[in-house]
């Protein structure tokens, strides 16, 4: 049962890095082609600004790719899950949203690399939120050094019931 999860997800990953590399070279070449043939647009900015949706590219390769035995053509390895949520996810977003803003730079001008900021505002974002939580995590949430005390004795202890059995 676990060997036909593991061919899945192998085959859901080489799909999944066959569509995207497809994807980047698609989007990148009409950038490209567009920029020798009809309108000229900054390489410096669409260089600077893809280096990060290429470096993306090239961890979900290297994290996502099967590999697979020379020799008897069994599958090793099937690569991390490239449907997981968090930093996968973010990963192509980063992507997705720099095929975007060179779509539109090619249609609208360089003045539309500006919609690339969403990148780094997420990532923002999502950073004060992860040091929200880093925070009360910690007990420093808005509690002072005396407030966690103010629990006392009689709060029921965290953890599972075993750990509550064990405390009492």
């Amino acid at each position: 049962m676990a060997q036909k999860a593991r061919k899945d997800r192998a085959k859901s990953n080489e799909t999944t890095l066959k569509n995207l590399h497809i994807g980047s070279l698609t989007v990148n070449g009409i950038f490209l082609l567009s920029h020798f043939l009809f309108r000229s647009r900054s390489l410096l900015f669409w260089f600077t600004l893809s280096i990060p949706s290429f470096l993306c590219q090239y961890t979900l390769e290297k994290t996502g790719r099967p590999s697979y035995d020379p020799s008897t053509k069994a599958l090793k390895a099937s690569g991390e899950d490239l449907a997981a949520p968090g930093l996968t996810e973010y990963m192509f977003d980063v992507v997705w949203v720099t095929w975007a803003a060179a779509i539109l730079v090619t249609l609208f001008g360089n003045w539309a690399w500006i919609f690339w900021t969403v990148v780094p505002a997420y990532g923002i974002y999502k950073g004060f939120g992860l040091m929200g939580a880093a925070k009360s995590m910690a007990g420093l949430g808005g509690m002072g050094a005396a407030g966690g005390d103010a629990a006392g004795a009689g709060a029921v202890p965290a953890g599972n019931r075993k750990q509550r059995r064990a405390a009492a």
